[in-house]
């Protein structure tokens, strides 16, 4: 419970953030997977499908049940996210409308990324692949970041590359 009243502090627009809505499912679905008998989960598995779907259709938000998300995530703005559910992600992660974390394909269908702690994404941002993203990292709006990216660096372009370090 203490993990939801920080992603509540973290959002700006509080309970009338549709982030904030988006990321309480993501929660509930990743919690029911501590119910080890699949019988006994299945009831959760349920709610969890219908309610994750009215989220995706109400917010344009899909986060994966299986991703795993750190403390204090703030989503901006809503809209067109997709969160694969292989992702990783920090703590103190901020990101905004038209953001993707996702796979490069078939190839490699688990191949997702992993963010550091206080990484911000820029409006449209895309990250693809098994790639790290290291702490302290901005991603400028409508990136694609196809590569690693090493702590305090900020990234931008298509393909994404450094455009400075931060301090």
């Amino acid at each position: 419970m203490n993990i939801v009243l920080e992603d509540l502090k973290t959002q700006r627009e509080g309970l009338l953030s549709l982030g904030f809505w988006a990321l309480l499912i993501y929660r509930f679905g990743h919690a029911r997977f501590r119910i080890k008998n699949k019988i006994l989960r299945a009831p959760w598995t349920i709610a969890y499908i219908i309610l994750n779907k009215f989220v995706e259709i109400v917010c344009g938000i899909t986060i994966g049940s299986t991703a795993l998300i750190g403390r204090r995530f703030s989503i901006e703005h809503h809209g067109c996210i997709v969160i694969h559910g292989a992702s990783i992600i920090g703590d103190d992660c901020l990101i905004r409308q038209g953001v993707t974390l996702g796979n490069t394909g078939y190839d490699d269908p688990l191949g997702a990324p992993t963010l550091g702690n206080r990484v911000q994404m820029g409006a449209g941002a895309k990250v693809i692949g098994r790639i790290s993203i290291g702490n302290d990292v901005i991603i400028g709006a409508n990136a694609v970041v196809i590569h690693d990216v090493p702590d305090a660096t900020a990234v931008g372009g298509v393909p994404a590359r450094p455009l400075r370090k931060s301090v």
